[in-house]
């Protein structure tokens, strides 16, 4: 079976993670210590390389080629969701992560809390991360459950609830770097399922610029709108900031705060000492559950 192209894309959010935590401690955007142990062997190498600083400097900058300034906007939306997840933690019953790939936010938590963590995603993502967990942990941990579905087919509630998820649990939802890889539909058809969240439930997502995806503004990233559009149309849709709230609220969701890449930078990368320029093209958001 070839494999498939969106299930592929988990790879590259956790390269950086693992990159960033070679940074020191105070020049450090994304502090993951799991982020390189559940990479595949290939790509432990490469970033065990870049524990010497000119490495990491020349991983960046060839980021940069793709897409001028996507390192500090993947860097940063991490860095976000982690500090809203951290302000909500003692407000929720249960954390689901939405497109979970290979990302180590699940594990991490349990060393600090015990409650339920679901991870979402494709079948094969869901595979791979079994694999990966008990590969590096042993087991998977007793709070953690691995929910495979379809975003474009399947329902998300009923898959949720087969796994032990309950509609009164004040949940904590995160949906990062997945919405461009789905149909409007599918998006729909996702906060569609999150209509049932029980009040005071979070959500945190990030959204690339719908002005991107049609070709109007590619904000510099030229390569990138080839590589996403034009040869694979991985990239399907988009929200223009002004437009969130309203799109979010057919869902029972009220918009809290988003976070553009100029106020990310601020946040995170000035006080890091970085000079890392940040693109237009990717903005976060989080609502809450009225």
């Amino acid at each position: 079976m070839a494999p498939n192209p969106v299930a592929q894309t988990a790879f590259g959010p956790m390269v950086l993670a693992a990159v960033e935590h070679n940074e020191p401690p105070g020049r450090r955007l994304v502090d993951d210590d799991l982020a390189e142990l559940f990479l595949p062997a290939r790509l432990r190498w490469l970033v065990a390389a870049t524990r010497w600083a000119p490495a990491r400097r020349l991983m960046v900058r060839a980021s940069e080629y793709t897409g001028p300034g996507l390192w500090a906007n993947l860097a940063c939306r991490k860095r976000f969701i982690a500090d809203k997840l951290d302000e909500a933690r003692d407000g929720i019953d249960a954390v689901v992560i939405l497109g979970a790939g290979l990302d180590t936010r699940g594990y991490l938590l349990t060393r600090r809390v015990r409650i339920p963590v679901f991870e979402v995603d494709l079948p094969v993502n869901i595979a791979r991360k079994a694999q990966t967990v008990r590969r590096v942990l042993g087991s998977l941990p007793l709070s953690v459950r691995l929910v495979a579905l379809d975003f474009e087919r399947d329902d998300l509630l009923t898959s949720l609830a087969e796994h032990g998820y309950r509609t009164d649990y004040r949940a904590f939802f995160i949906c990062e770097g997945v919405t461009q890889y789905l149909t409007e539909g599918g998006v729909r058809r996702t906060l569609e399922g999150l209509r049932a969240a029980a009040p005071g439930s979070r959500l945190v997502f990030t959204y690339v610029r719908k002005d991107f995806i049609d070709g109007t503004n590619l904000y510099g990233a030229r390569t990138l709108y080839r590589n996403v559009r034009e040869r694979r149309r991985l990239w399907r849709f988009g929200l223009q900031p002004e437009d969130v709230a309203e799109f979010i609220a057919e869902y029972g969701w009220r918009l809290v705060e988003q976070a553009g890449p100029d106020e990310l930078v601020r946040r995170y990368v000035e006080p890091a000492g970085r000079k890392l320029p940040a693109s237009q093209l990717e903005w976060s958001a989080y609502a809450e559950k009225a």
